[in-house]
């Protein structure tokens, strides 16, 4: 049973989106103790950002015409589609910034995308493995909240994890992590701890699943 995490944060200290996934991943240790876990942190250690034009332009251009870059490109989007076909269970802690998906995740998606083996038409590589996301707002954006509409990100991972790549997902999320943070969000104080115990617990239990599931397909 072997793990991949992604991790999004730019934070290197007092990460929400780290904190929740630590506890799915806790959760999926204690039902494999000594699997291994490979970590990819493309908030703190970026992709390069012209990687995906260079891979995207080296589809088009014979193997021995590759410019250096077009060729190291290639062999990064390879090495990340890498990682996800070898792990049987994925974590991706991608936290909202801006209303939308940042820059280092639609990076990541996009070089994994131009690997040869994710193109449309290929047989799914990722189909049925269980996955968990888990996303944190500053914010609250649930239904039913004035700004119910202004998460462009949660949505948008959906398309890419579970109906592009065929992941077996589920979703944690945790709202109004500014509060305590920002001064105008102090009357929502008793609302944020609810919203993050019932966070904590989800996570948990998606820890649980992520190794159940992946016994079951087995």
């Amino acid at each position: 049973m072997s793990l991949f995490r992604l991790d999004a944060s730019i934070r290197t200290e007092g990460s929400a989106s780290r904190a929740i996934a630590d506890i799915v991943e806790a959760q999926w240790r204690d039902g494999a103790p000594d699997a291994p876990v490979t970590r990819r942190h493309v908030g703190t250690e970026p992709l390069p950002a012209t990687a995906w034009g260079d891979a995207v332009n080296a589809a088009y251009t014979p193997a021995e015409q590759r410019t250096a870059a077009q060729t190291e490109a290639v062999a990064l989007a390879a090495t990340l589609t890498d990682e996800l076909v070898d792990a049987e269970a994925l974590l991706l802690a991608v936290p909202l910034y801006n209303f939308g998906v940042s820059q280092h995740v639609k990076n990541w998606v996009d070089l994994v995308i131009t690997d040869p083996r994710m193109a449309p038409g290929q047989p799914p590589l990722l189909a049925g493995k269980p996955a968990v996301l888990v996303t944190v707002h500053g914010g609250n954006y649930s239904a039913g909240t004035p700004r119910e509409d202004w998460d462009h990100a949660t949505g948008w991972l959906r398309r890419i994890l579970a109906d592009v790549w065929q992941l077996d997902l589920t979703v944690v999320t945790r709202e109004f992590t500014l509060v305590g943070v920002n001064p105008a969000l102090d009357e929502f104080t008793a609302m944020a701890e609810e919203l993050k115990a019932d966070a904590e617990r989800e996570a948990a239990e998606h820890g649980h699943r992520l190794t159940t599931a992946r016994r079951v397909a087995a």
